[in-house]
């Protein structure tokens, strides 16, 4: 929230000269609202906020599908992009136990119990968190999958502990 003259950010305790070079005083902040006015002081409110994950600007939000624009390109929408996310996460958290499947194919040797588990519970996770991101039915749904509990993760975030 700022008061401008044409354009300009004034501010409150400052000296400023207007586009006719008359300098105004510091305390110009007490004049009333029609001095203000008459002087070419606007108020500005601050532009109103958003969450930059969902929305471009206020009230103009994001794609949740993908688009096909004008010239045949395919720019990506929510959903495509969280499902993306989800599978990088997916194979980061794999990644570092994949030895254990090569181990495996190339010796026979047995995988531990703990592991499979772990990655087959990845697998799942992965799943869950893709369908609820395909389920999603609007921009509303889809933003509650980031909302986390008190007492556990958001339903985009609800992996199994590494081990």
């Amino acid at each position: 929230m700022a008061y401008k003259y044409s354009g300009r950010i004034i501010r409150a305790g400052k000296a400023w000269v207007d586009n006719d070079q008359i300098q105004h005083p510091a305390n110009w902040m007490l004049w009333d609202d029609a001095t203000k006015a008459a002087k070419g002081l606007v108020w500005e409110d601050d532009p109103a906020s958003f969450d930059g994950r969902f929305y471009w600007s206020a009230g103009v939000p994001k794609a949740l599908d993908d688009v096909t624009e004008e010239d045949d390109t395919i720019t990506k929408g929510l959903k495509s992009q969280a499902i993306a996310t989800v599978k990088a996460q997916a194979a980061g958290m794999l990644a570092p136990t994949d030895w254990y499947v090569v181990r495996k194919s190339e010796t026979d040797v047995a995988i531990p119990a703990t592991i499979a588990t772990f990655r087959a519970a990845v697998r799942t996770a992965s799943g869950t968190i893709e369908a609820a991101i395909t389920a999603a039915a609007d921009l509303d749904a889809f933003m509650a999958l980031y909302d986390a509990p008190e007492d556990g993760n958001a339903p985009i975030n609800d992996w199994p502990e590494e081990v």
